[in-house]
């Protein structure tokens, strides 16, 4: 029997980040949407997402949904199939970085959702190809459905979170870590630092995607997460023995 594939969309995303991926592999596996909307920590967004989730599961996050990934796969080793780890990071915000945050959640607190978003999520984070701007207005919807609310608890969550480097250090697991070439938030230095921390991951750059791969170069994406889908799990076949 197939395992489900979980999806974890990123900061003030929804399922739609991820449509094509669910339009094309639902046709072979049992997608579900995990979305970290509830929980003050990235520890506590990933408890209760375990909580609601099938017994054994290959994961996929993107941006925050790969923070949260990661914490999920660090806390439940033995649910965890495999991992997708996509635009994320597996370190914790610098001063700098946390002091950034800062503008956007008081703006999002004062009802100045967009400004934040604006702030947050520049336009320069994607690949500069013709359909940027049909993505930034997806975005900003998105943002705008989910509210500001969430918007400050995400991004607490993003300053307090912990450094993730020792926990995939220990995976055991098919892991493919996946970018865009042209990603400003998380850079592809990044990822290629990240693959090496984790035994036999799969590093996957994309040369005409940024941060959000899976809605710049839909169809390779699929492509990645059906081969990493279709990977055997010897390596906790040999972990266990």
């Amino acid at each position: 029997m197939k395992e489900p594939l979980v999806l974890i969309p990123g900061m003030m995303c929804d399922a739609r980040v991820f449509g094509p991926q669910i339009n094309d592999l639902s046709r072979d596996h049992t997608v579900i949407v995990a979305a970290p909307t509830q929980g003050d920590t990235v520890r506590e967004m990933a408890s209760l997402l375990l909580d609601q989730l099938p017994t054994r599961f290959a994961l996929a996050g993107l941006s925050l949904g790969g923070i949260v990934a990661m914490e999920m796969a660090r806390r439940a080793p033995d649910r965890v199939n495999r991992l997708a780890l996509i635009s994320t990071t597996p370190l914790s915000d610098t001063p700098a970085q946390a002091g950034w945050r800062e503008p956007q959640i008081v703006r999002a607190i004062a009802g100045r959702l967009d400004e934040a978003m604006a702030d947050a999520f520049s336009p320069n984070c994607l690949a500069p190809t013709e359909q940027r701007s049909e993505i930034m207005d997806l975005v900003y919807q998105m943002a705008r459905d989910l509210g500001p609310e969430l918007f400050v608890r995400q991004a607490r969550a993003l300053q307090r979170r912990s450094d993730a480097q020792r926990a995939l250090q220990r995976l055991k697991i098919p892991t493919m870590v996946m970018c865009g070439a042209h990603d400003t938030l998380t850079p592809p230095k990044r990822h290629e630092t990240m693959s090496e921390l984790i035994q036999d991951a799969e590093l996957v750059i994309l040369p005409e995607a940024g941060h959000l791969p899976t809605l710049e170069m839909p169809e390779h994406v699929n492509i990645g997460l059906r081969a990493w889908m279709g990977l055997p799990l010897q390596l906790r076949e040999r972990a266990i023995a």
